[in-house]
């Protein structure tokens, strides 16, 4: 009776982060996970994932994938969390919709979403300044860092790359405005998150987060400092400022 009375006072709740490469998605997930009280956010829908996460979890259908991953990767209060990109956000959907546990062809996107996460909130993080997002995403390119933490090496070392980052620039764009149109044609205003604030304030962001999925501390719980390293260094700046020496067309400082 204890399981029971604990799920009717804990129902679950799902919540999604909506980012794209190098926005801080890694800095904001893991601080959350790191309450112990607001899931444990991670790309279990990136198609190169689901295969470990089936193997793990000894499940194969699509729906039975979905209902597995949100039934044990939650905390002991019933909350579920996890991360998108952009950039297989359309197969996702897709997925979902052809597993027919969910909904169908004249289902929305949004009743789909909340069919297989239920009480779903949406959290979008985003960097301010894009030269350094494009800056950040070329040098993992290269160096096939992609979270930066202590004792991790690089592939290689980076070398500046002004088509590199200037492609990294466009596709950035393309990706957030991926999302924009998601949220126009579900017609809901995700809690957007800035990278910048987060690096600048990060308990009070975290709790800002928190407070929006209703999700409260033990008495007394203080949220850690980060896990993840920011990348940032002279490397970084220099490049910003060599590519806009060299590139001024391509990037206007006042927009980012």
């Amino acid at each position: 009776m204890g399981g029971l009375f604990h799920k009717l006072r804990h129902p679950r709740r799902c919540y999604v982060v909506c980012t794209i490469p190098r926005s801080g998605s890694n800095l904001l997930t893991d601080g959350l996970r790191d309450t112990r009280r607001a899931g444990m956010p991670k790309q279990f829908f990136l198609p190169k994932a689901e295969a470990r996460y089936a193997a793990e979890l000894g499940i194969d259908p699509y729906a039975t994938y979905v209902r597995g991953i949100v039934n044990t990767k939650t905390t002991r209060n019933e909350v579920f969390g996890f991360k998108l990109m952009s950039w297989y956000l359309d197969d996702f959907l897709a997925r979902l919709r052809a597993a027919h546990d969910f909904g169908n062809s004249k289902t929305s996107d949004h009743e789909l979403l909340c069919s297989a996460f239920p009480r779903l909130r949406f959290l979008r993080i985003v960097r301010r300044h894009k030269l350094r997002q494009a800056l950040s995403t070329a040098r993992a390119l290269q160096t096939g860092l992609w979270k930066v933490q202590k004792d991790k090496s690089i592939l290689r070392e980076p070398q500046f790359d002004p088509d590199l980052i200037e492609q990294s620039l466009h596709e950035a764009e393309r990706q957030e405005k991926i999302w924009d149109d998601f949220f126009r044609r579900i017609e809901i205003k995700p809690l957007k998150v800035e990278y910048e604030k987060l690096c600048h304030d990060y308990e009070r962001t975290i709790h800002a987060v928190l407070n929006f999925l209703t999700i409260k501390l033990p008495a007394g719980a203080h949220v850690g400092p980060p896990v993840t390293t920011r990348q940032a260094d002279e490397i970084s700046r220099t490049w910003e400022e060599r590519f806009l020496a060299e590139r001024p067309s391509a990037y206007s400082p006042a927009s980012g």
